[in-house]
């Protein structure tokens, strides 16, 4: 039988504590603990979360992220090999960041999350991941 999930976003982000003042170097269980997973999807699943930081440089080798702001606002930092393109995005606004790009999120003020995130995903917090 196939198994189809539904989730309530809101009620998933009642059950978690919003991680502040998130840094390139807060510990992987510390942040998983802001997050939800809704559903799984493709390689990876559907996730949500809030925080206020910055998060590490990560990349998706396996496909594209779907990133959607729910609340708040962030920058969204990706490396391309055209340089950094900073895209500044608030709650209501999606983008895709494509397959296998260095990206990180750059909220002072706060943002709430919803991506559809492939696996792997590879972390830095190396200003330059790739050195």
């Amino acid at each position: 039988m196939t198994t189809i999930n539904v989730a309530n976003i809101e009620e998933e982000l009642s059950k978690l504590t919003p991680l502040e003042g998130r840094t390139a170097h807060t510990p992987e269980e510390q942040s998983d603990a802001a997050f939800a997973t809704l559903a799984p999807f493709d390689t990876g699943g559907v996730f949500t979360g809030s925080f206020s930081g910055e998060s590490p440089w990560e990349r998706h080798t396996g496909g594209d992220e779907l990133v959607h702001i729910l609340k708040g606002e962030t920058e969204l930092v990706i490396r391309t090999d055209d340089g950094d393109q900073v895209l500044d995005l608030k709650g209501g606004m999606v983008t895709v960041v494509p397959k296998g790009l260095w990206h990180r999120f750059i909220a002072p003020k706060g943002v709430t999350v919803l991506t559809a995130t492939p696996h792997p995903t590879d972390h830095s917090s190396k200003m330059n991941p790739d050195s």
